[in-house]
């Protein structure tokens, strides 16, 4: 396949940045491959070179990454763009605070096999892959070992076996990094794995690159989706309205039309949407995408992440703003992940 590529993002001052359309066959590596991984030049991109001496030195141990389409979508010239802001690296980061910790949520206490986190009762956790096509800074698995921690490493078999031998699972959740970050032969060399597990009946997939890189939902992709005997859930991970675009329409369509679910997780985040209007702008654009609002988690307390923190009066809060302006259909349910608990502890 001929490489498809974006071209280099340039905007006078003041102007709209608008990325080139990109059909469902773009070839996806080439574009993660081309991913922003410099931050000077991702402020530069963006009109805010003035900026870059305040970036802390090497990232701040965790390496920048974003795809040039979803810096399109970021406003030019704005320092505090909410886009911006959740992948640009912060002096913050390296704040030593009281409570913030490498492992956040407990993942390595919950490990019961290679790449199988398994914390609830049904369902058990794949680690399908430690890449992502974005490094959000507020990641709570931004310090996990990840060349340790592969469910895909070894054609499933250890991951798969774990699972073949609790019969009480019903539900298969791959997540990351991001899992649709494998490729599709790697999805399906799993999905042939699951043939001879019948008590799974479910798959979910976490995943935040039909927001950030919509060209992965391709035709390849959404065959071996809509070819599976499973039922298919597919949780986004989008934070505030800017992030979905005309690119990140279709390929919801395409999901859902290949038979999936779509839900959509966010974290409320300190200065990027922690205000009713722009909670209210997500559930509706959401929504208008065919997908629906399912949690809005409280920040997982990982080290490098404290300055992203809403306290949880302010949290409780505004859901019960958003109760008051929106259908309950369209009303996340808040959240906190607790290390030990049964489930997700509701706030």
């Amino acid at each position: 396949m001929a490489r498809t590529r974006l071209p280099m993002i340039t905007a006078s001052p003041g102007a709209r940045i608008t990325p080139a359309f990109a059909t469902p066959d773009a070839d996806w590596r080439s574009l993660w491959r081309e991913a922003v991984t410099d931050a000077s030049e991702l402020l530069a991109l963006l009109g805010l070179s003035a900026l870059a001496a305040q970036l802390p030195p090497a990232d701040a141990g965790f390496a920048l990454r974003v795809p040039r389409g979803f810096v399109a979508r970021m406003r030019h010239g704005d320092a505090r763009d909410p886009l911006l802001l959740q992948v640009l690296p912060q002096l913050a980061e390296l704040d030593v605070v009281p409570g913030f910790v490498a492992d956040a949520v407990g993942d390595l206490a919950a490990r019961e096999a290679q790449g199988v986190l398994h914390k609830y009762h049904g369902r058990a956790l794949l680690i399908a892959s430690g890449s992502c096509a974005i490094n959000c800074r507020y990641c709570f698995r931004r310090h996990f070992p990840y060349g340790e921690e592969m469910a895909a490493a070894g054609q499933w078999r250890k991951a798969l076996e774990h699972v073949r031998q609790d019969d009480s699972i019903g539900e298969l959740i791959l997540s990351g990094g991001d899992p649709l970050a494998l490729s599709t032969a790697k999805l399906d060399e799993l999905s042939r794995g699951l043939a001879d597990l019948p008590h799974v009946v479910r798959l979910r997939i976490h995943t935040r690159l039909p927001v950030v890189l919509p060209e992965r939902i391709d035709t390849a992709f959404t065959r071996w989706l809509a070819d599976l005997p499973l039922q298919k859930v597919v949780v986004l991970h989008a934070n505030h309205a800017r992030e979905f675009d005309v690119h990140v329409d279709a390929a919801c369509a395409r999901l859902r039309g290949a038979g999936a679910t779509l839900l959509n997780q966010s974290v409320l985040l300190q200065g990027i949407n922690d205000a009713a209007d722009t909670l209210v702008a997500l559930s509706e654009r959401l929504f208008a995408a065919g997908v629906l609002p399912y949690y809005l988690h409280q920040l997982d307390r990982v080290q490098g992440a404290a300055h992203f923190e809403v306290d949880d009066a302010r949290a409780q809060a505004l859901v019960d703003a958003l109760r008051s302006r929106l259908p309950g259909y369209l009303v996340p349910k808040l959240v906190r992940e607790v290390c030990g608990d049964p489930s997700k502890r509701p706030l």
